[in-house]
């Protein structure tokens, strides 16, 4: 069982069921206990007692009622069964699913800076293995500890009735147990820890390079990734044996302890039958000896899950910590300071804002200011680091920036509702991401649900409705795992069309042009001038065939901004962007040599 703030409320909230569940167990415990009097009261009659010089055996009676005591006990152990496994394990399901609805919910709110720290595979470790070592915490480790202190108190109850010496020995390997287990289980803690990292290391690696597996085969590296994969996986191997190791150990020496009191059991309970037989003070039958050893039998399990309690709660406190190491990631973009009021009409003001990653010292963007203008069409060039996609992603408020710096009309961006903000831009992003989805639901996915006749719509936009149609299944292909399957102008261009149809106020396009030719190139830019009227749109871009007829061009250089103005003034006033026309013209050139 796992306890402390967060883990607590689960029992609350399944509270009902964990009672049905302990309840059936408890009856279960307490029916499965008569079974052994009953069996010790059917020896003594075989065998016959003697009352008055008289030997008296068990009559056919006797006997069939005594069966059908047993068949109802084995039916109520049947029932209860059932049940306490429905309920218990029951909930150490729902209690999982919570947990990974909990996870999800809360990293979907962690800025990027967390999920450059927490890799993905270490965070896929998380929702595996954990949550499987938190389930049986809940499950298996109610039951264990309702066992252990129900099924061990009546057992030892019923054990000391018949003789309490044997039942005083029996309890030495409880102590035993207990003793061994407090100072393993601190050890096998450490060691699941550590297990747990190697697993990590392992998820990431191999999900790394099934991502990266095109670049592996491009360069030969199949070797090398191998001799690495034995590596992480040997790693993985070692540090799940060494923690195993413990957990046999504890076992077998439980098993060999109990082992020894059951023999010591056997030779004292013979020695009082024998004084028993020979006219001592000493009353102890044949069947009283088997009744008390079938008890005894009843309680190696309570000890025994002692022993694997402990070891599973070092386990699962050991997943626990690391899933709240998680769920206590500070939320830093939030809507704490929201004016629920705020509207954003395409008015964009950025004011002396300077940026700085976090964890760096670097100032990315330095003393950044302009306006633009609802309707306007701008673009963005400078070379690569010059803060062109940091800057957009600070639109979006990827990252927190200083009150004042980035203005949507009257509003501050950190005074938006996350909510009104992203859903008022549009986003294609630098590396295009597609969903293992179909094509249709790509291009929908600001949607609720697919509407095929806006996704061809939008893709003929886009350009790309054509490629589609050319596809089997036309738009309810269903695209690789990041849109494999896909050429990447394709991918860029239903990123496009994924972004026109949201029709936002705002749309930002990071050199999203780049993997199509210049043809089709001219072709979306004019379908965005006659679509995006009275709407913002802002380019990243490094042709300057893109931004040549935009209505503003910012330059950015080394963070800063170097010029602003159209293609025609900049020509005569902004060298950087001289050069850059400069040397695309004679790259055209020599292309066309």
């Amino acid at each position: 069982m796992l306890f402390g703030k967060y883990f607590n409320k689960f029992y609350l909230k399944y509270w009902w069921l964990f009672i049905i569940g302990i309840a059936a167990l408890v009856a279960v415990n307490y029916a499965q206990l008569e079974i052994p009097e009953i069996i010790g009261d059917i020896v003594d009659g075989l065998k016959g007692r003697e009352v008055g010089g008289i030997v008296n055996y068990i009559s056919k009676d006797e006997i069939r009622h005594l069966t059908l005591q047993i068949l109802f006990v084995a039916f109520i152990v049947f029932v209860g069964r059932f049940i306490w496994r429905i309920c218990i394990f029951g909930n150490g399901i729902k209690i999982e699913a919570d947990i990974r609805n909990d996870m999800f919910s809360h990293m979907l709110k962690l800025s990027q800076e967390k999920f450059s720290k927490n890799k993905t595979g270490a965070i896929m470790a998380l929702y595996t293995n954990d949550l499987t070592m938190i389930r049986q915490c809940y499950g298996s480790g109610t039951i264990m500890t309702v066992d252990a202190i129900t099924l061990g108190v009546l057992a030892f109850y019923k054990m000391i009735k018949l003789d309490l010496t044997l039942a005083l020995v029996s309890l030495v390997p409880l102590l035993i147990v207990l003793v061994i287990s407090h100072f393993v289980g601190k050890r096998i803690r450490r060691k699941v820890l550590i297990n747990l990292k190697a697993y990590s290391d392992l998820s990431d690696f191999v999900q790394e390079d099934y991502m990266g597996i095109s670049v592996v085969k491009a360069f030969v590296k199949e070797k090398l990734k191998t001799k690495l994969f034995r590596k992480y996986n040997k790693n993985n191997m070692d540090t799940c044996l060494d923690f195993t190791k413990d957990n046999i150990f504890v076992n077998v020496l439980i098993s060999a302890i109990l082992t020894t009191v059951t023999a010591l059991i056997i030779l004292y309970g013979g020695w009082y039958i024998y004084q028993s037989q020979h006219g001592m003070v000493i009353n102890f039958t044949t069947g009283d000896l088997t009744a008390f050893n079938a008890y005894f039998g009843s309680l190696v399990w309570p000890i025994m899950a002692i022993g694997q309690l402990i070891n599973m709660r070092s386990q699962g406190q050991a997943s626990a910590k690391r899933i709240l190491d998680l769920l206590s990631e500070e939320v830093e973009i939030n809507d704490n300071e929201a004016n629920s009021e705020a509207v954003i009409d395409g008015n964009i003001s950025i004011n002396h804002l300077n940026f700085t990653y976090p964890n760096t010292n670097n100032l990315v963007l330095n003393d950044v200011s302009f306006d633009i203008k609802k309707g306007e069409i701008v673009g963005i060039i400078g070379a690569t680091g010059s803060g062109k996609t940091t800057l957009v992603d600070l639109l979006v408020r990827m990252y927190n920036v200083d009150k004042g710096t980035i203005m949507f009309g009257d509003y501050d961006i950190m005074n938006i509702p996350l909510d009104t903000l992203r859903q008022s831009i549009a986003y294609v992003n630098q590396e295009s991401f597609l969903f293992k989805d179909t094509i249709a639901g790509n291009i929908c996915f600001s949607l609720p649900e697919v509407n095929k006749e806006l996704a061809k719509k939008y893709a003929i936009v886009s350009d790309v409705d054509k490629d589609i149609e050319d596809f089997n299944d036309g738009y309810d292909t269903i695209v690789g795992e990041r849109g494999v399957t896909v050429s990447g102008g394709q991918k860029q261009r239903i990123s496009i069309a994924r972004a026109f149809l949201k029709e936002a106020p705002i749309l930002i396009m990071d050199d999203s042009l780049s993997a199509v030719d210049i043809i089709t190139e001219e072709a979306i830019l004019n379908r965005v001038r006659e679509l995006r009227k009275g709407k913002t749109t802002i380019l990243i871009a490094h042709r300057i065939s893109t931004l040549k007829t935009l209505d503003k061009i910012i330059v950015l250089d080394n963070g800063r901004v170097d010029g602003i103005g159209n293609h025609e003034s900049l020509l005569q006033t902004n060298e950087i962007y001289q050069r850059e026309v400069h040397l695309q013209e004679l790259e055209k050139e020599e292309g066309e040599e």
